[in-house]
């Protein structure tokens, strides 16, 4: 993909963002407020962390809806080994490698068994999400030290930027250069644009699709231990239903479901599109079914209005030919 081409969408996007971040402060004086934006900004880290990896997922025209159970499984191994008088590094990387894990296994299913990666993780997400009751029931863990919680909800030193969202920014770089920059990022394109002409062109399509899954259940473990530390809290149903505002976020960022298209750019756009709406309309008091109400139309609109235009370039490029042909 070229880096003109990445300013089309995404453009209309950013310009959404400061639209609605304008639209907000005509909504509450209290929007553009630093508190207020840090609370915002960290309000949408975990769902910004995992929509790095998943855009990556349906770019090779797959799809990850375990990633909120994984965040809980992580969540609650965290919570237990913490419990149980693990060092709180130690079990930060059990966390990690649980989701690692959880990440391999829904890529082995899907790569070498062959089954569609929608059926699978809709049956671990409901797998993850039990395995995170048993491993720690209806308890909630908390009583972390402040060091740690501190870097779920703290900021920068002297800065309003909370610490998830510069660890973001950091991976969103890193994840745009691979995508954008190197050989493996074009290859993904490849591969869900024609998986077939790729594998004729000698790329190993199973392995980078296993490599992909695996890096959904570690970024979604690793949101795990933030959203842990950024509540103080270690539960199993940490973060249920977060898997609509991810896939919500990278669908509208532009990335087709279909795979082959799409770019970090535009699903980080929509990220924050989607968490200043939602926290323009929580200020004003607006219910959290409203909320899930918006983000579905967002979801639905991300899926149709590219449809119509892709519906809409077609007919007026037959009309052309069509009428190329008349003249001559």
């Amino acid at each position: 993909m070229k880096w003109r081409n990445l300013l089309g969408w995404e453009v209309t996007l950013i310009v959404l963002v400061f639209a609605a971040l304008f639209s907000g402060a005509l909504l509450s004086p209290a929007f553009l407020t630093a508190s207020n934006l840090t609370f915002l900004t960290a309000n949408f880290s975990e769902v910004a962390l995992i929509a790095l990896s998943m855009t990556l997922i349906i770019i090779v025209a797959e799809i990850d809806l375990s990633v909120a159970s994984t965040l809980g499984l992580s969540s609650a191994v965290l919570g237990a080994l913490f419990a149980a008088g693990w060092p709180i590094p130690l079990a930060i990387v059990a966390a990690l490698a649980v989701g690692a894990l959880a990440g391999l296994f829904n890529g082995l299913l899907i790569t070498r068994l062959g089954l569609p990666s929608l059926a699978v993780t809709i049956g671990t997400l409901a797998l993850y999400r039990g395995l995170a009751y048993v491993v720690l029931g209806d308890k909630a863990i908390a009583d972390f030290p402040a060091f740690y919680t501190n870097l779920g909800f703290g900021t920068l030193p002297g800065t309003p930027i909370p610490i998830p969202i510069a660890l973001f920014f950091v991976l969103a770089v890193i994840t745009v250069v691979v995508l954008h920059a190197t050989a493996f990022g074009r290859s993904l394109y490849a591969i869900g644009a024609n998986p077939v002409a790729a594998r004729f062109a000698g790329l190993r399509v199973e392995r980078v699709k296993l490599s992909l899954f695996v890096l959904s259940g570690l970024m979604s473990a690793l949101a795990g231990v933030v959203y842990t530390f950024r509540f103080a809290s270690a539960r199993a149903d940490n973060a249920v239903g977060l898997e609509l505002g991810v896939i919500a976020a990278v669908l509208l960022g532009g990335v087709s479901i279909f795979g082959g298209k799409g770019s970090v750019v535009g699903a980080v756009a929509a990220v924050f599109l989607i968490g200043i709406i939602n926290g323009a309309l929580t200020l004003v008091d607006v219910s959290n079914e409203v909320l899930t109400v918006v983000t579905g139309l967002l979801l639905i609109g991300s899926v149709l209005v590219p449809n119509l235009l892709g519906h809409f370039r077609t007919y007026r490029e037959r009309r052309r030919a069509k009428g190329d042909r008349v003249i001559q």
